[in-house]
């Protein structure tokens, strides 16, 4: 069993001696763990960092056997070092793909999307925290917790859009929700794809996907806690940007 793909190393850890087992988001292979023979080395010490791309291949005896990647850098992103927020926000990304995806499992739309966030987190561009939150909205969308953000539940209308209802999910005008607004989720107009957003809409925006991660996609998981990774870079954007700052 063989085969070769591209990706972005999500986690390493040691394996005996000399060697290391990798995880890798793969375009076409989805989320897949190998072992790399002297994985722990030097030669293979700026490559196999969490957020690098690799072009790997994979070969095992049988196809359900963990086998082995032998890998070769494409891409290392090493710039996220430089920024202690957008390095939480890479291990915020590696953390819930880890959490949330299913081994062996292709997702190209979320690949694509993950591949444009990790790329921008490496710049380290004042436009990657929203870019984040649309990443969220869109790892909801893909696992099939999606939101639907496009008009009211209640009227149909298009117009006004304030709230999302956390047990549909869907969204409601501000008039619509009337005495049951305190109830309903936050819905931030950069949560809809326009325009940009302040600190404080983006707090808002996360708030609701988190409400979603942790109450849907978490609880069929098995109720385990999301990973600690989200909620310390969600807790520092709300110290890093300001509240009136656009994105």
């Amino acid at each position: 069993m063989d085969w070769r793909d591209e990706g972005t190393i999500l986690s390493l850890r040691p394996h005996g001696e000399t060697s290391a087992i990798i995880e890798v988001f793969t375009a076409a292979h989805g989320r897949h763990a190998g072992v790399v023979r002297g994985g722990v080395s030097r030669k293979f010490a700026a490559t196999l960092q969490p957020g690098s791309r690799v072009a790997v291949a994979w070969r095992a005896r049988l196809e359900d056997h963990l086998g082995a990647f032998s890998v070769e850098p494409l891409q290392s992103r090493s710039g996220v070092l430089a920024d202690r927020l957008a390095l939480m926000g890479l291990n915020a990304v590696t953390s819930l793909l880890l959490f949330a995806l299913p081994e062996r499992a292709p997702h190209p739309p979320l690949f694509r999307a993950s591949e444009a966030l990790f790329d921008a987190l490496a710049e380290r561009g004042a436009g990657w925290p929203l870019a984040y939150l649309r990443w969220e909205l869109g790892l909801l969308e893909e696992l099939g917790y999606g939101l639907d953000l496009s008009r009211c539940a209640v009227t149909g209308g298009r117009e006004d859009l304030a709230y999302v209802s956390p047990k549909t999910g869907r969204a409601v005008s501000r008039d619509a929700a009337g005495d049951w607004a305190e109830r309903l989720l936050p819905l931030p107009a950069c949560l809809m794809g326009q325009g940009g957003a302040s600190g404080e809409e983006l707090a808002q925006g996360l708030a609701t996907t988190g409400f979603f991660l942790e109450h849907r996609l978490a609880r069929d998981l098995g109720g385990r806690a999301l990973p600690e990774a989200r909620a310390r870079l969600v807790e520092a954007m709300g110290r890093a940007i300001p509240a009136g700052g656009g994105q």
